[in-house]
């Protein structure tokens, strides 16, 4: 008997899609007015699903203060109010698109969750743009 739980959290950040070996006509041609130099934002949300059997002891799939203070924690703590490009390691040399974010958190919460369970990232650019890892 398998249950999904999920924790819904949400965070700001800025961030500019380009391709630095590409020129600024190149850039703005694939990636529009997310290639601006000057950044945007967004206002994310995440949603973090951990899949697996309840534990008989404590009929809980994955504690959910746990789940928030991991994500608090190891995630928010990094992406909340910070332009990806320049104030984080993880987009140094990676595009911080939406499909580059929800596998940098998942990447991230995966070494602090039991691999027995099973992790899904849903993330929500906008209300109607989201992208969820891994892919099912």
């Amino acid at each position: 008997m398998k249950v999904k739980v999920s924790r819904k959290e949400h965070f700001n950040a800025a961030h500019r899609l380009y391709n630095p070996e590409w020129s600024d006509d190149q850039n703005a041609k694939v990636f529009g007015k997310c290639s601006n130099p000057n950044y945007h934002g967004h206002n994310y949300e995440v949603i973090v699903s951990v899949t697996g059997e309840p534990d008989p002891r404590t009929g809980y799939v994955f504690d959910m203060k746990l789940l928030s203070d991991l994500i608090r924690e190891n995630v928010l703590s990094k992406l909340d109010h910070k332009n990806l490009n320049l104030d984080t390691e993880f987009f140094k040399n990676l595009n911080p698109t939406a499909e580059n974010i929800a596998v940098v958190i998942w990447r991230i919460l995966r070494q602090k969750i039991d691999s027995d369970l099973e992790l899904k990232i849903t993330l929500y650019e906008t209300e109607r743009n989201f992208v969820e890892y891994p892919a099912s």
